[in-house]
């Protein structure tokens, strides 16, 4: 079938596909025919529309400018029209290409893994890329479809989901706690050695809320810092001092006696669990389905 100009709406699927798969032999794959095929419709898109879409090197191709651009215009008229032949059921569709999701690591041990494994299982002709780490990834830079975020949000050019929430606690080794007084007040915890994790937006000032609404904002030193959750947890049960962590680390230490929490008829903020993902008109099926799964496999596991 030809666009007007004659533009074949075929060479148009399979630029999608070489987008979303990340490279010309995994769009074969994925469309199931062979890669010399996919080299020549791109050139004969290319040759129409008298401009590169893509550029080659040895290890990958990269959109350009141009690409970029016919992409964004392109891709959610086509996941239209697929939409759009699915109301008639004749044509079922299932989803294939590759999701790429990025996370912390503790999220991944703790959560997210568990859910991909049976995402994935649900959907056999669908690709997992989980990346993990506890930098906040460039999502369109580095071709990450969603992200599952931890905490508060900094990123407005986003499009986010809250899919729940989590509680904090405050907590400190048994070791550290018999060598220090005990704090029974919030004011007092300025006296302690602070453990601050630098992916909070202001890791040293905490607001606290009693069991009978008091509020207390407390604002603390700290010559300890670190840039991980996972690395935050094992200096704490190495008696460094206290610090803050989501409930879901800490709640296994707890149980154990490695870490205990401290000033518990005091409340922190809840921090939020939150799908992220590249502002546009057009949500790929792909991200919609696991967003939706995911704010289910959280809901049971609550």
């Amino acid at each position: 079938m030809s666009l007007p100009g004659q533009i074949d709406l075929n060479d148009l699927v399979i630029f999608d596909a070489v987008v979303e798969s990340g490279g010309f032999t995994a769009a074969a794959e994925r469309l199931g025919v062979a890669g010399a095929k996919v080299s020549l419709e791109i050139g004969r898109l290319e040759a129409s529309l008298g401009t590169r879409l893509f550029t080659r090197t040895t290890r990958k191709v990269i959109l350009t400018d141009a690409g970029l651009s016919l992409h964004q215009e392109c891709q959610p008229l086509l996941r239209g029209l697929q939409e759009a032949l699915n109301q008639y059921g004749s044509v079922k569709t299932e989803l294939i290409g590759t999701l790429r999701i990025s996370t912390t690591v503790d999220h991944a041990t703790q959560s997210l893994g568990a859910a991909l494994a049976q995402f994935s299982a649900l959907h056999p002709k669908l690709q997992i890329d989980l990346r993990t780490g506890d930098r906040v990834l460039d999502l369109v830079g580095e071709g990450v479809d969603l992200a599952i975020r931890i905490g508060w949000l900094r990123d407005s050019s986003m499009h986010a989901l809250k899919l729940g929430e989590f509680e904090q606690y405050m907590v400190a080794s048994p070791e550290y706690l018999r060598r220090n007084k005990v704090p029974k007040h919030p004011e007092q915890l300025a006296e302690l050695d602070w453990v601050a994790l630098t992916l909070m937006k202001t890791p040293l000032t905490w607001q606290f809320t009693s069991k009978a609404g008091e509020e207390v904002q407390i604002h603390v030193k700290s010559h300890f810092k670190v840039d991980s959750p996972n690395a935050l947890r094992t200096v704490l049960r190495n008696h460094a001092g206290i610090s803050v962590l989501d409930q879901r680390s800490v709640q296994q230490d707890i149980e154990e006696g490695h870490l205990k929490r401290l000033l518990p008829d005091w409340t922190l903020p809840k921090g939020g669990i939150y799908a992220v993902y590249p502002a546009g008109r057009h949500v790929p099926q792909k991200v919609r389905a696991f967003i939706d799964f995911y704010r289910n496999y959280l809901i049971q596991k609550t």
